[in-house]
């Protein structure tokens, strides 16, 4: 693996983050996570949808890549309004999943964390983000996070529709995820899940249940190696 290991090492050289701390916010607190979208604008701009709230979504979608009988399984704990998570999703996660996910070497996660980092969007967006997922695939599924990413900052319907279209998927039904938080109580167990093994904030990086120390592609690839 010497030649991955310089190839990460460079990406992670190029990113400067090292091993950042992240958004932090664990523990057993966590309010209701975002559920209550009363107050979300959600306006569909460019989009003419009839927004109806979605009926029997799948609370336990599981976004999957790689080998699902791999040996070495990592789990991935991100809330959408932190800025780390972006980090890691944007400038990391593609060097792992080129050099690990892609050739079957492990079986990789996304767990929903929602700290809230923003009580506004946290769950609505992880909710779109699932909503894709159910239905168009576990590769829609990051594709839509990767532009939900890029567009951090600046969430709104309009933005939720349009990480659904680079995603192949429905924008209408996207947003309609959204607005209901329709996978919010799925996003919530996660948290649940990832407060019971330590997570106290976000991106945090299992490799066979050890957590990384760090977010970055060297770190994580080290993880992977030791595990392999």
């Amino acid at each position: 693996m010497e030649h991955t290991r310089r190839t990460l090492l460079a990406g992670v050289a190029a990113a400067g983050v090292g091993g950042a701390a992240g958004c932090l916010g664990g523990g057993g607190g966590g309010g209701n996570d975002g559920l209550d979208t009363s107050g979300v604008d959600l306006s569909t701009g460019e989009y003419d949808c009839d927004l109806t709230e979605p009926s029997d979504p799948d609370l336990d979608y599981r976004p999957v890549l790689g080998d699902p009988d791999a040996d070495v399984v990592v789990q991935g704990f991100e809330d959408f309004t932190c800025p780390h998570c972006a980090t890691y999703e944007l400038e990391h996660f593609p060097a792992i999943r080129e050099e690990f996910i892609a050739p079957g070497d492990v079986r990789y996660e996304h767990w929903d964390f929602p700290i809230p980092v923003d009580e506004t969007w946290a769950a609505p967006v992880a909710s779109a983000a699932r909503g894709v997922g159910e239905r168009q695939g576990d590769e829609a599924y990051f594709a839509f996070s990767s532009a939900a990413y890029e567009s951090q900052g600046s969430y709104g319907g309009e933005a939720i529709g349009a990480a659904a279209e680079a995603a192949g998927a429905d924008p209408c039904a996207a947003i309609a995820d959204a607005r209901f938080a329709a996978y919010g109580e799925g996003a919530a167990s996660d948290r649940s899940e990832g407060v019971s093994m330590g997570v106290s904030g976000t991106p945090t990086i299992f490799v066979d249940g050890e957590a990384v120390d760090g977010y970055d592609a060297d770190a994580i690839a080290a993880a992977i190696e030791s595990a392999l």
